[in-house]
């Protein structure tokens, strides 16, 4: 039973990757591509996780968390490099 939810769950998630890559194709404007990055990270973070509570290992966990900590700096220096067209002071 908690396989089949992982697998479907999976699924999902993979589904909305998919969508946020072609809203990162298509948007019309940097803010929405921006935004569609962000969620890419997001669904990316929630793949890795499913795969280590599918495959039953822990390393994948710490591999999360130091994807998420990634993602975010990028989100931000993305965002500030849009608006104000430097990322260091």
């Amino acid at each position: 039973m908690i396989d089949t939810a992982l697998y479907i769950a999976t699924g999902a998630v993979g589904l909305a990757q998919i969508l946020a890559m072609i809203r990162l194709v298509i948007g019309p404007h940097t803010g929405d591509r921006i935004l569609a990055l962000d969620t890419m990270v997001i669904n990316a973070i929630g793949l890795i996780i499913l795969l280590g509570l599918i495959w039953g290992t822990q390393i994948y966990f710490e591999s999360a968390l130091i994807f998420a900590m990634l993602g975010f700096v990028s989100t931000v220096a993305l965002a500030r490099f849009v608006l104000r067209g430097d990322i260091i002071e």
